[in-house]
């Protein structure tokens, strides 16, 4: 049974061109956007379940709503590792590759490798995707113990100076995102953060002191105290 078509029919029939100008406000590509929004996609993706055959189908069909559809179809323990780097090469928007990374690859069992090998490639939304990827691991990877986060340090460390807007954005990004896991977590952040600010480098001060003003910030710090408070009553 054909399923590609129909859902390709089904996608250009909800093109809506006048949601373009707003995409690319907020840093969207869109080149070749039908201008769906995303809680439409995500509804699609819901309603049809994993399929990883169409997924393939999906992405090879280069149309920008169907790749971020295959993202979320894709199934995460199926998916290889060059599967990963073929659609990793492809990747010309910040919310392709988050997508990918937090709806897929933080799910696959490669992608505590692909954080270390994409942060050591130049291509911009390379280098982004393994650090989206690691805030993705650090929010969806409930039960990953915190030296593995820590472990992690010295890659971000290696890409603080990059200035590129969306490698240092990713970056910040993963920093917040370990540190708000627990209050461990939270004080090893902080502890980077602190660091990464002695860095000569305009880059590296912009990325800490953001990741520190949420970091040490009262809503963070309260809803941590809040989960130790309810894991010591469980």
């Amino acid at each position: 049974m054909d399923k590609l078509n129909p859902l390709l029919d089904q996608l250009h029939s909800l093109a809506n061109p006048e949601k373009l100008s707003g995409m690319a406000h907020f840093g969207i590509n869109t080149t070749g956007r039908l201008g769906i929004p995303m809680p439409e996609l995500r509804r699609i993706a819901k309603s049809g379940g994993v399929d990883h055959s169409l997924a393939l189908q999906l992405w090879a069909s280069a149309i920008p709503e169907a790749r971020l559809l295959a993202a979320m179809v894709a199934d995460p323990l199926t998916i290889t590792p060059a599967q990963m780097d073929a659609w990793v090469a492809d990747f010309n928007s910040w919310e392709m590759c988050d997508t990918a990374c937090c709806s897929l690859f933080d799910r696959s069992p490669y992608a505590w490798e692909k954080v270390a090998q994409w942060a050591a490639v130049e291509a911009e939304y390379t280098r982004r995707a393994a650090y989206s990827l690691l805030a993705g691991l650090a929010w969806h990877n409930k039960h990953a113990a915190d030296e593995i986060f820590i472990a992690a340090f010295p890659i971000i460390l290696s890409n603080v100076t990059d200035p590129r807007n969306f490698v240092k954005k990713a970056v910040n990004w993963a920093i917040r995102n370990i540190g708000k896991r627990n209050l461990v977590l939270n004080a090893a952040a902080i502890e980077l953060s602190e660091r990464i600010l002695t860095v000569d480098d305009k880059t590296a001060r912009w990325i800490a002191r953001d990741a520190l003003r949420e970091l040490t910030g009262d809503k963070v710090l309260v809803r941590l105290q809040k989960k130790v408070e309810k894991q010591t009553n469980i």
